[in-house]
């Protein structure tokens, strides 16, 4: 039995009333059990407005992979393992028949969307690109091409002298379905400075939300957190994403991992611990009231912790995802199939189904 301190803060979360940034510090130096259950009912009233009365219960996943068409990158941020220059011996750019291989393979799993995400590479030329989605969007039609992070459309704009609603406009033509939240890292300037000083600024992020918004494309949100930044920086995040999302209601859900310091330049004292991790997630979904839905981190946590956080929060235990080159570059290398998600949810007591991109659930 958990004990709730019955104070405003408390009745607000319980009803589902917004809290503001100070008070999201004081329920941060709560018991971490406390703040499950106000997690947890945050988590219950999201899920009733997606799926009824009745889903409360539910939790989702998706069947889909990775596809990094190329690691090589110029911003060179020192969180990252993965990416390479042109000079290094193992720098690629996928081919059409790699791609092909690997959307067979996704087919034949039941998969209906790819992630797919790349460097920063100063060479590619724009119908490259446009005839990357145009050959997925015909060939695989039946499959949701989620990709290519902020960074990586403010890096088009200027490689390509184009206006970024133009370069989003013709992607989406393209065959571009939804936009992923990456590079988000923290939205505070001051700490991208000192992790990724070449990557763009926090309004240039937002500014590829927005547009991509109005655009009629979903994307999500993200938050890598346990490097430089404060707690306060953490809630400033939280803070502007909060924001956009009342001015263009394009998120579908919002990620949070924690920074992987194995192979890479960035180092930490120490590395953010499950207790951290779960603390963190639960302010998220509490803050967090206009996105309905919150991701596990089994990526980076484990299998039996991405279990854990069902219970802080999230309603949503990402994806099967059939290759994941980023993060395991860094030294984390979780893999589960279908099968062990559903018994993962169900053992936690919930009822698993899958969704699309869009959380609309799939027979």
């Amino acid at each position: 039995m958990v004990f709730l301190n019955h104070d405003a803060i408390t009745e607000k979360v319980l009803t589902g009333g917004r809290v503001t940034r100070e008070e999201a510090l004081q329920l941060y130096a709560r018991p971490l059990e406390e703040l499950g259950v106000l997690a947890d009912s945050r988590r219950r009233l999201a899920n009733a407005k997606s799926y009824g009365g009745g889903g409360a219960e539910i939790v989702t996943y998706i069947v889909d992979r990775n596809i990094n068409y190329t690691n090589v990158c110029n911003v060179y941020c020192k969180f990252c393992a993965f990416y390479r220059t042109e000079k290094d011996e193992d720098h690629y750019v996928i081919s059409l028949e790699d791609l092909d291989r690997k959307l067979d393979e996704l087919t034949a799993a039941g998969g209906i969307q790819i992630l797919m995400q790349g460097g920063h590479h100063p060479k590619l030329p724009f119908d490259w690109y446009i005839d990357l989605l145009r050959h997925i969007h015909e060939k695989y039609p039946h499959i949701n091409i989620h990709g290519f992070s902020p960074p990586e459309f403010q890096h088009f704009s200027g490689v390509f002298e184009m206006p970024l609603k133009e370069v989003i406009g013709r992607f989406k033509e393209a065959g571009l379905g939804s936009i992923p939240g990456g590079g988000g890292e923290i939205l505070v300037d001051r700490v991208r400075k000192k992790i990724s000083p070449l990557k763009i600024n926090s309004d240039e992020w937002l500014e590829v939300m927005q547009i991509a918004h109005e655009l009629g494309l979903k994307s999500s949100a993200t938050m890598m957190f346990g490097h430089v930044e404060t707690v306060e920086d953490r809630l400033e995040h939280l803070q502007r994403i909060r924001d956009q999302q009342d001015r263009s209601r394009g998120f579908t859900a919002f990620i949070c991992w924690t920074f992987q310091p194995e192979n890479t330049v960035l180092k930490v004292k120490q590395k953010t611990g499950v207790a951290e991790y779960l603390r963190t997630q639960a302010i998220a979904r509490i803050f967090l009231d206009n996105i309905e839905n919150i991701q596990s981190p089994w990526v980076t946590q484990g299998p039996e912790i991405g279990q854990v956080a069902l219970k802080y929060g999230a309603n949503d235990f990402g994806s099967v995802m059939m290759e994941e080159n980023v993060v395991s570059s860094a030294g984390t290398t979780f893999r589960l199939n279908a099968e062990e998600i559903e018994r993962l949810i169900r053992g936690a007591g919930y009822e698993p189904r899958r969704r699309n991109n869009w959380y609309e659930l799939l027979d």
